[in-house]
């Protein structure tokens, strides 16, 4: 990267590849069926005999879509142990070794950039595309590279090998299929070789004490839009893909480092409702038990991510914003909101 970080990453030129090492990538012919956590339930209102996978109808195709964002086939309000797993969750999120350091950038880096840090972000999005990762891949590679960042200096022009290194461990942890890691050496047109790519990774894992769970902002952002939409007969894929693009936008912006990432996904779901439905308050008096947060503890954050919705600092950073243009995102990067946020809604909400 130059000095001022403006560079740009290979895969903005990536040629569509058809090498053997890519065919390799491809998941076998019959599809593999991953369990999620909320259907794993020990409650006898829920148990019933394990899931199939269900064969679908070309109707049926567009509820795939929700896979990225749907909290699961269980109502969280129903499951039984629901309230101490999310209990369980914002404790190990308030944890010193789970949170990045507030202002690393000024207190520990001496080379890296704000917007050195921003380019990264936006380039692993494009990776994360290119290999057709889970959202959550992407959200626990930035939890640790800033984590990382705010405890080792390094120089700028090993700040994409740190990227890739952390996105090659969230990958193994996250993916049915994760690229090798000369995959990981391709995508930066070879820029670091695999034994570099290689000894990067182990100093991160030692750093994490091969801890590599963590919450992030896409756990409670699962949580929160289902208990959102709690009452309603059918979910609204246009709530659920625009509370994540808000979500995702504020992996590019470092000032989103000091919230924790449930505030972030609350945040996302209050601005989601805001932008869709703007006359109506957006904080339910059920969102505000359930999460814990009422209106005035998420300003800060809905006011960062409302700057960042309406692009006002003129970022050029697109990756995110070009993905959920798509189609298939129900094209949410490109809804309007409100200018201002009404002060009464950040009021309390109360009970009707």
């Amino acid at each position: 990267m130059s000095d001022e970080g403006t560079s740009v990453y290979a895969t903005r030129s990536m040629k569509k590849r058809a090498s053997p090492s890519s065919e390799a990538l491809k998941p076998p012919a019959s599809k593999k069926y991953r369990s999620v956590l909320g259907e794993i339930t020990n409650s006898p209102e829920l148990a019933s005999a394990p899931k199939k996978p269900k064969i679908e109808s070309p109707k049926e195709k567009e509820e795939d879509l929700k896979t990225e964002i749907d909290v699961s086939a269980v109502d969280p309000v129903r499951c039984a142990y629901s309230p101490s797993m999310y209990k369980h969750l914002r404790k190990l999120e308030i944890e010193a070794r789970n949170r990045p350091l507030y202002g690393y950038l000024e207190k520990v880096q001496n080379r890296i950039t704000e917007h050195m840090r921003e380019v990264l972000v936006d380039w692993l999005v494009e990776v994360a595309e290119e290999y057709k990762f889970v959202s959550d891949t992407l959200y626990l590679t930035v939890s640790y590279i800033d984590r990382y960042l705010s405890s080792h200096i390094i120089s700028k022009n090993k700040l994409q090998l740190l990227g890739v290194a952390c996105m090659f461990i969230a990958s193994k942890y996250e993916e049915i299929c994760p690229p090798r890691v000369e995959e990981f050496c391709y995508i930066t047109d070879n820029t670091y070789k695999i034994e570099e790519v290689l000894e990067m990774e182990r100093h991160v894992l030692k750093f994490l004490n091969f801890e590599i769970y963590t919450p992030t902002t896409k756990n409670f952002l699962r949580i929160f839009a289902r208990a959102a939409q709690e009452n309603s007969k059918s979910s609204d894929l246009r709530f659920e893909f625009l509370g994540g693009y808000l979500a995702e936008l504020s992996l590019l912006d470092y000032c989103c480092v000091q919230f924790l990432p449930s505030v972030i996904a609350a945040s996302a779901v209050f601005l989601s409702r805001f932008t869709v439905q703007p006359e109506v308050h957006p904080w339910s008096w059920d969102l505000q038990c359930y999460s814990g947060y009422r209106p005035s503890d998420l300003q800060n954050c809905i006011l960062v991510l409302h700057d960042l919705q309406l692009n006002k600092r003129g970022s050029n950073s697109r990756a995110i914003r070009d993905k959920y243009m798509r189609a298939k995102f129900k094209c949410v990067a490109t809804f309007s909101s409100h200018s201002e946020i009404p002060a009464l809604y950040f009021e309390p909400s109360t009970k009707c």
